[in-house]
């Protein structure tokens, strides 16, 4: 059986090259592909392979003291999630861009939001009406899912989110509590960070993020349409009978499928149907000229 494993621990390392070499050799050992990031905060991951290999990998994993309270969310899969194995040591496990403003100690993030379960996020929208919701994602995997009213911020990468809380799009929250969400939790790690430095006070963050959500509630919450996840399968339903959210880019259909731009130079994502190629308009001129049928030849 088959098994994708996303994951990730915020906690100071003295050698993250170190730290990479050794998970890319146990990786390699037990036949697991995927991407890892390794930095002086911590881990962050996501493995694809055989469940056994992947037992194994968690336990050996979590047996390096920083790593012993490794965060993991187990998913089936199909062997094709990923064409390979990279493991890099950067200056961030997430690129916010903000690599000195993040502290962690041995218990993860300093001074991040509070976290919630997805009970305890019931309960927390439920007493306080006024609470809103932010996704913590780029804004193409909110075209396909996201919760119901939430505030989905006009952003292409991780470190737009710093430029729109310096430039102030946000401070007419200050008074507001505040719930912000992710895939599988970690960017909302460093976000809600990010958001107390600058002044909001009542922050949290959705504990293990959409994915843990869909554990728990699958299609009968809050949850509206399909998620985007960062490997071969594209996007995945928390449960049967998902609601389409998105539309095709190029015919306007409803679907929930996300592509890469045909465009091999473009690393763009794409909503679009089965029927249309993926095609953002700089490249689409071009992906149309390579489809059409090639002129006989003169003889």
């Amino acid at each position: 059986m088959q098994k994708v494993l996303l994951f990730y621990r915020f906690a100071p390392i003295a050698d993250p090259e170190a730290v990479r070499l050794w998970q890319h050799a146990l990786c390699d050992s037990l036949g697991l592909t995927g991407r890892i990031l390794v930095s002086r905060h911590g881990i962050n991951g996501t493995l694809g392979g055989d469940m056994a290999a992947c037992k194994r990998y968690v336990r050996a994993t979590r047996s390096y003291s920083a790593f012993h309270g490794m965060d993991v969310k187990w998913s089936n899969g199909t062997g094709a999630e990923f064409p390979r194995l990279s493991v890099k040591a950067r200056d961030e496990i997430v690129s916010f861009g903000a690599p000195d403003e993040l502290e962690v100690d041995a218990d993860g993030v300093v001074g991040g939001g509070q976290h919630l379960t997805p009970g305890a996020l019931h309960r927390l929208l439920e007493e306080r009406p006024d609470a809103v919701m932010l996704d913590g994602r780029n804004r193409f995997e909110a075209e396909v899912g996201r919760f119901k009213d939430a505030i989905v911020p006009d952003v292409d990468t991780t470190k737009d989110f710093v430029r729109l809380l310096d430039e102030g799009v946000y401070d007419h929250l200050k008074g507001t509590p505040i719930v912000t969400y992710c895939t599988g939790g970690i960017r909302c790690e460093v976000l809600s960070s990010l958001m107390r430095s600058r002044g909001f006070e009542d922050v949290y963050q959705l504990e293990g993020g959409i994915v843990r959500y869909g554990e728990t509630f699958g299609n009968r919450g809050l949850w509206e349409g399909s998620l985007y996840v960062f490997d071969g399968r594209g996007t995945v339903d928390l449960g049967d009978g998902a609601t389409v959210m998105g539309t095709c880019h190029r015919c306007g259909t409803g679907t929930n499928r996300v592509a890469n731009c045909a465009d091999l130079s473009c690393r763009r994502q794409l909503t679009t149907c089965e029927a249309c190629a993926p095609a953002c308009p700089e490249h689409a001129a071009l992906v149309e000229a390579a489809a059409l049928p090639e002129a006989p030849t003169r003889r």
